[in-house]
């Protein structure tokens, strides 16, 4: 039966880390040991203030499960002890990665799924001035892909600053809940002319049924309004596109169900993430393999990953190694 701990780490960033909610230079993380003596399982997630979560509170939530846990509580049977988060992500990840090693097998292999391979993740530029955003855009033009973090202020101005920067880049935007209706309806043409594949969570969350009767060119995807399958009915509706974060699905698990979920209404997929180290993505890659749009790019804000840590090329990732996870 396995035993479980848990500790935090803070992981300091290699620069301010800016959206449209505030900054940050840290990462606070929580990592899970699952070990049944003969072998280790490790997770980790990243509680979030915006849903109520704090390192103390997961840290707790995970501790209650330990009693169960030792009695031989199951990965399924999780599902159902935990509620969706960062706390039943942890364990999850971890029964995961314990299960591979269990099995001698790769976590995707078990999953069913495809190898992650020659995943390209999008590289974030955090929220500046239009100069400053222009200036980050130059140093990252090689990249493949852009995202770029947004507020209700100067959106034109800063999509103009980075294309100029990074001409041939593809680019998407994330708002985090900071724009109006008024707002999309008044840019979303322009966007599109400049080369604007997706606009993630325009709207704030709950106050997004605006969207059913908007003619948007460029494609739209939920972040803080989706968390399971459950929300996909109503998000259907309104957006063309999903971000599945670990953190919010609550484990690999549930990542899986909700991706399966979104496909069969036609919806697509990107895959995303909180600010972690590599421990917290290679989970997320198996995800990731048949999403549209891949945003994983948490340990390239780390100013120094994990031990094993994924490795980057022009923003293609390199499979997990055994040792990290799975």
């Amino acid at each position: 039966m396995p035993r479980i701990s848990v500790t935090s780490e803070v992981w300091p960033l290699r620069g301010a880390f800016k959206i449209s909610r505030g900054a940050k230079t840290e990462a606070h993380v929580v990592n899970v040991t699952l070990t049944d003596g003969e072998f280790t399982g490790y997770g980790e997630c990243v509680p979030y203030a915006r849903y109520g979560e704090t390192v103390e509170k997961v840290i707790a939530d995970i501790e209650a499960q330990a009693d169960a846990l030792s009695r031989g509580m199951t990965r399924k049977e999780l599902q159902d002890a935990m509620k969706a988060g960062a706390a039943r992500n942890a364990v999850d990840c971890a029964y995961w990665d314990l299960e591979a090693k269990r099995f001698g097998r790769r976590a995707w292999e078990l999953a069913e799924r495809k190898a992650p391979e020659g995943l390209i993740t999008a590289e974030t530029l955090s929220l500046d001035t239009p100069d400053a955003m222009r200036e980050a855009a130059r140093k990252a033009a090689s990249a493949p892909l852009l995202k770029l973090k947004l507020n209700g202020e100067t959106v034109l101005e800063s999509v103009r600053a980075v294309r100029e920067g990074a001409p041939t880049s593809r680019l998407i935007v994330d708002a985090n809940e900071a724009w109006s209706i008024e707002l999309l309806e008044d840019i979303g043409a322009e966007l599109d002319a400049l080369g604007v594949e997706m606009i993630e969570q325009p709207l704030p969350a709950g106050q997004d049924d605006g969207l059913l009767d908007l003619d948007c060119p460029v494609l739209l995807c939920a972040d803080e309004s989706i968390h399971t399958v459950a929300d996909i009915p109503r998000l259907a509706q309104l957006y063309d596109m999903i971000n599945i974060k670990l953190d919010k699905t609550g484990g690999l698990t549930g990542a899986l169900e909700l991706a399966d979920a979104a496909a069969k209404v036609g919806m697509q997929i990107m895959v995303g993430c909180m600010v972690g180290t590599s421990l917290a993505m290679a989970p997320a890659m198996i995800v990731a393999a048949d999403a549209r749009i891949v945003d994983l790019d948490g340990p390239l804000w780390m100013a120094k990953d994990r031990e094993n840590g994924l490795a980057f090329d022009k923003g293609v990732m390199g499979l997990p190694d055994r040792a990290l996870w799975g």
